[in-house]
């Protein structure tokens, strides 16, 4: 029995495969693809019991359907939201649409260009002096303090309150890797606290419901009446932290891969133009989530395997993209692809990631100013992976070479 786990009287629940264990760059793929093939509905023992569904179509279709399965009870696996419901990642529409079309006005294309120039700013600041020491961690040096020196600047804070954002997401997001409940939960009311200072600020200061998404959840109405104020309080403290996970992974599994293939390397540095299909193929292979989670309403049977209802379900994005039966040589690294528009790097349905016009921005201009910056990077030591929900790189030690 794995750590967490309970026993398991009913013969439905078998013990497929043992979710918390340590991992390689490799070894949760490997086992996904053995999975998808033998035992494409899967559970596990381990956190107290969950299911996982492997094939692209599943997954699909389970986070499509949210009159079945509902995200409002555990929306990952293993459970870490411990503080309180957060809109709209803990709601199901109709309710969780208010805050959706709020978000999404805060990502349009015109938006995303005016931040660029902030965008590639920071990058360089943050990449020149570490290119220039030769070598350090490009996780801890880059990939966790990137995200939030841009969204600091997505919510129009001073600088002294965006100074303490990037200080407590960053030590947030590393112990939720770790799987550290007692400082996960200390820290995110910290980022409570955080929230409503800024939340008080634009009452007492408005600013344009058209510049800043604060002032512009604080307008809004559902059914006649203003949005609540605990849940705007929950949308504005998810919207700090839920940006920043993501492509801190994420760009750190991009340079780990990248500095084991270095002929991919090569290909994007010699060819810029390349670059954004090769965002793409890396949300595609690199998926930072191995998957959300979602609660059937109901017993439901997928591919012949019955789920009660409220047994959580993980829907595995990162098996899904790498699904042979939708993406022929799944584990490759391919440009171009005829369906990249099908990979689900962002999810999909209706609680599809909202942030994925800046996540885009984040990765392509990371990769073109390290790219151009660089000659070369390579491995010094070995790559550490995240535990739980996510999936990817959390230690990259890279020595470089300087253009």
């Amino acid at each position: 029995m794995t750590m967490g786990t309970k026993p398991f009287d009913d013969p439905r629940l078998t013990n497929d495969f043992v979710a918390d264990k340590p991992e390689t760059f490799y070894t949760a793929h490997e086992e996904f693809k053995e999975l998808r093939g033998i035992c494409p509905v899967a559970h596990s023992h381990s956190y107290n019991g969950f299911w996982s569904v492997l094939k692209y179509d599943d997954v699909v279709n389970t986070v499509k359907n949210h009159e079945v399965f509902t995200t409002s009870v555990q929306n990952t696996v293993p459970k870490f939201a411990f503080t309180g419901r957060r809109p709209p990642l803990h709601f199901d529409p109709p309710e969780h649409t208010a805050y959706r079309r709020v978000i999404n006005q805060f990502f349009s294309k015109e938006k995303m260009d005016g931040m660029e120039e902030g965008i590639r700013r920071d990058a360089i600041s943050l990449l020149d002096p570490l290119i220039a020491s030769g070598e350090g961690d490009f996780a801890d040096e880059y990939a966790f303090k990137f995200p939030p020196y841009v969204f600091a600047d997505f919510f129009n804070v001073p600088k002294e309150l965006s100074l303490e954002i990037k200080d407590v997401s960053a030590k947030y997001v590393r112990e939720i890797q770790f799987m550290n409940h007692p400082e996960v939960k200390r820290l995110s009311l910290k980022l409570y606290d955080i929230a409503r200072d800024i939340i008080q600020e634009r009452k007492e200061r408005p600013m344009n419901v058209t510049e800043d998404l604060t002032s512009a959840l604080l307008v809004t109405e559902y059914e006649g009446e203003p949005l609540p104020d605990e849940y705007v309080l929950g949308c504005v403290r998810q919207l700090l932290v839920t940006g920043m996970v993501a492509p801190s992974v994420m760009l750190s599994s991009i340079f780990a891969y990248m500095a084991m293939h270095k002929d991919i390397q090569e290909q994007l540095r010699q060819n810029p133009s390349l670059i954004p299909a090769g965002v793409e193929e890396f949300l595609r292979l690199l998926v930072p989530y191995r998957g959300m989670a979602r609660t059937p309403k109901k017993d439901v049977v997928i591919r012949g395997r019955l789920i009660k209802k409220d047994e959580p379900i993980a829907v595995a994005y990162a098996s899904a993209n790498r699904d042979e039966d939708v993406f022929p040589e799944g584990d490759k690294f391919i440009l171009n692809r005829p369906n990249i528009d099908q990979h689900i790097g962002f999810g999909e349905g209706p609680h599809k990631c909202p942030g994925s016009p800046l996540a885009r921005r984040l990765l392509r201009i990371t990769l073109e100013e390290a790219l151009n910056r660089t000659k070369d990077f390579e491995l010094t030591g070995e790559i550490k992976m995240t535990p739980g929900a996510e999936w990817g790189a959390l230690s990259v030690p890279l020595k470089y070479s300087p253009a």
